[in-house]
């Protein structure tokens, strides 16, 4: 919403009708200024009476301003970096600001969601009208208190000033403020004049992570509560039949033993017991659907791409013309297995179900969907539901699925008892919500050294992910393009993981467009270039990126990693990409080691507008590249008969820090609204990182984890 457009409305609905006429923020904090000069903290802010000025925010007379929003913290720094945004127009200290986490509102806050790296970008407007109406607020408030323009009046720091020199504080004038009508227009700084937004600020609970402190879900205990460990089928697709627990009622500690569904809850008085005694259970399961195994999938997908049965996503020109026109045509298959989404701390959530209320705690990336299906499932109005959330320790996506929500319910529910599910490493690996198996048929046509045609085929498990994103490039910069996916359904669930529909397409197109530039015998960067520039002569290029801000990132790549003047032994690869409203290059460097590669360093250029905090979206950059080159290398996850084969760390390998290579973060300055950093970064470097094994060894990586490509004497299969 502009402040043109904004209209006079209650003080307490302000916030709320800026959110929802901007088509929804996620926010997850609480500000707590030092308003007034005189008072220095810490302060006993539980002893401060507090005005509620809208919705969104308090301030307290001491000058101490509150604000509270819904959004989930996962680790992405939203719980830091929009507090930012709103002290900046606020204009309070941010020395002094503190953050808590809200809770679940649906009568007063809306897309109460962490997912799509959508934070910043969906929040941005709504966070600067919110800070700046408040000030303008407090000014007229000191205004109408002196009996002057309030254009006569400055506000800095909590302080309000006047053009004779007199102050008055935030906490001085709350009371009027709170009172007055919200104003129609108010104006924002200009971004040159910011003095938090672009200051790196450390994550605002990192005191509490370090120290141990009460903070996460598997943190949050209650009086009386239970803990609850779930045996659940052991294969996808069955179902139980019948169970002993005669042994698990005689573990120490286990108080009793509940069936529901298919599953089957040990509650006891600590996690140890409760895991025990689920151990000790006997049960008997019956195999209802197909039991799957990982041979079956990778037949069946390639079977779905041999085949020709498709749903076309988008078509541009003719293909088919363009191929049987060409002097070439290349054809390459990609392939990625499912992958867990291992977050640090398992699944977890407390939930007290009585007659009066339904009480549910813990980490959740969608609490307003979570606490609806709750709801439903017990037969409960959704306004019974009071739902608080705690900070996750990783999401991923994962936690978008909130089955360990209804679990804690329905057993609460059951037992009439507080209780707390837990899940073990065992329990969030062979029980999770995978990131789907997919293979890619990628053809291209070849005409006088020029790229004719383009035909994208995506094979993927439930559900497609090319299908939501046919704007991606390089749609747009080749006039024949087509994109064909579809998909097998199975018993295996399966569902969004780090930078959806990207993190393996971005790695199967860009080792494809390596290989297309040397077949063409043009240089890799010139290819990008080339093709960029004909999306911006193609006068309907039907596109989500910007041509010219990818050819930006590509270009400070090449400048910043030294592209092509490396030391002998040192090989690099290069990729691009743009997912979730962020345009990303990177470059990596490898050596090899024994006939191994090793990615030693990675530059990666990212341009996602405004940088709010420096500091955290290094981190989110940085994280997305070390994820991305784990996941590429060494992750894999299989099935065989329905069971899932890897069951914890020693058989399912994650990247170790000594594998973790030197990442050098190159932003580019703007004054753009920003767009999202959790997620972008990682979708390019698998490519990366395949270019560059090829530059050593000659060999094209086109199944990942690369590292299945290596034989028992440490070197690249063929």
């Amino acid at each position: 919403m502009t402040p043109s457009k904004q209209t006079a409305f209650s003080r307490r609905s302000f916030l709320k009708t800026s959110v929802l006429a901007s088509g929804g923020m996620l926010i997850s904090f609480n500000l707590f200024g030092a308003c007034q000069p005189n008072v220095a903290p810490p302060i006993d802010i539980s002893a401060l009476n507090y005005n509620d000025f809208n919705a969104f925010i308090k301030i307290s007379d001491e000058g101490k301003v509150t604000i509270f929003s819904p959004n989930p913290e996962i680790g992405q720094g939203v719980k830091t970096s929009m507090p930012m945004i709103i002290a900046e127009e606020l204009d309070v200290p941010w020395e002094d600001v503190n953050v808590v986490q809200g809770k679940l509102d649906t009568k007063n806050y809306t897309r109460q969601v962490a997912g799509g790296s959508q934070s910043i970008r969906q929040g941005w407007e709504p966070l600067r009208q919110t800070g700046a109406t408040a000030k303008q607020m407090l000014v007229n408030a000191a205004a109408a208190k002196w009996g002057i323009s309030a254009s006569d009046c400055t506000a800095k720091l909590g302080v309000i000033t006047n053009n004779k020199g007199e102050t008055l504080g935030y906490g001085d004038v709350v009371k009027d403020a709170a009172n007055m009508e919200v104003p129609e227009n108010v104006t924002l700084k200009d971004p040159k004049n910011f003095t938090i937004i672009g200051q790196g600020k450390s994550n605002v609970d990192i005191d509490k992570i370090i120290t141990g402190k009460p903070l996460y879900g598997l943190d949050y205990k209650e009086e009386g509560m239970l803990y609850v460990s779930v045996l659940r089928p052991p294969a996808f697709g069955q179902t139980l039949e019948s169970f002993d627990d005669s042994a698990t009622k005689s573990v120490s500690g286990v108080s009793q033993v509940i069936k529901f569904g298919d599953k089957i809850a040990v509650l006891a008085n600590n996690t140890f017991a409760a895991m025990k005694g689920k151990k000790a259970l006997k049960a008997n399961w019956k195999q209802n659907s197909q039991a799957e195994s990982t041979e079956f999938h990778d037949k069946k997908l390639l079977s779905i791409l041999n085949g020709t049965e498709f749903d076309t996503r988008r078509k541009d020109g003719d293909v088919d013309k363009a191929f049987a026109k060409s002097d070439k045509v290349i054809e390459r298959i990609y392939e990625s297995p499912f992958l867990p989404h291992n977050c640090m701390e398992p699944m977890n959530f407390f939930a007290n179900v009585t007659d009066e209320k339904i009480h549910l705690v813990g980490p959740i990336q969608t609490p307003q969907g979570t606490a609806r299906r709750v709801a439903r499932m017990l037969s409960r109005k959704e306004d019974e539901v009071l739902l608080e959330m705690t900070r996750m320790g990783g999401g991923f996506g994962r936690r978008l699925y909130g089955d360990f929500v209804l679990e804690a319910a329905e057993v609460s529910s059951l037992a009439k008892k507080p209780v707390k599910v837990v899940f073990s490493r065992e329990d969030d690996m062979t029980s999770g919500t995978y990131r789907p198996a997919i293979k890619y048929k990628i053809a291209a046509s070849i005409k006088k050294g020029k790229l004719t045609g383009y035909h994208l085929k995506e094979a993927a498990i439930n559900s497609n992910m090319y299908g939501l994103i046919p704007n991606f490039f390089p749609a747009g910069a080749v006039e024949n393009y087509q994109v064909d996916t579809q998909n097998y359904s199975s018993n295996i669930s399966t569902g969004a993981w780090r930078a959806p529909y990207t993190n393996f397409l971005a790695s199967a197109e860009q080792s494809f467009f390596d290989e297309l530039a040397e077949e063409m015998g043009v240089d890799r960067i010139q290819l990008h270039l080339d093709l960029l520039e004909n999306v911006k002569n193609n006068p309907k290029p039907r596109v989500q990126y910007s041509p010219d801000r990818l050819q930006n990132v590509i270009k400070v790549a090449v400048e910043k990693s030294n592209w092509g003047k490396t030391s002998e032994g040192t090989y690099q690869g290069f990729s691009v990409y743009y997912c979730h409203n962020t345009h990303v290059a990177e470059i990596a460097d490898i050596t090899m080691e024994n006939g191994v590669p090793n990615v030693k360093k990675v530059t990666c250029v990212v341009d996602c507008g405004i940088v709010v905090n420096p500091l955290g979206a290094m981190n989110q950059v940085k994280g997305g590249v070390i994820d991305g080159i784990g996941h590429t290398m060494y992750s894999d996850f299989a099935f065989k008969d329905g069971i899932p084969q890897s069951k914890n760390f020693n058989t399912y390998q994650l990247i170790r820090m000594g594998q973790t290579p030197k990442v050098d973060v190159h932003f580019i300055e703007s004054d753009v609204a920003p767009t999202g950093l959790g997620e972008p970064t990682l979708p390019p470097i698998g490519a990366a990182v395949a270019n560059a094994i090829y530059k050593a060894t000659g060999k094209r990586l086109t199944k990942q984890p690369y590292m299945s490509y290596i034989n028992t004497d440490k070197k690249i299969l063929g």
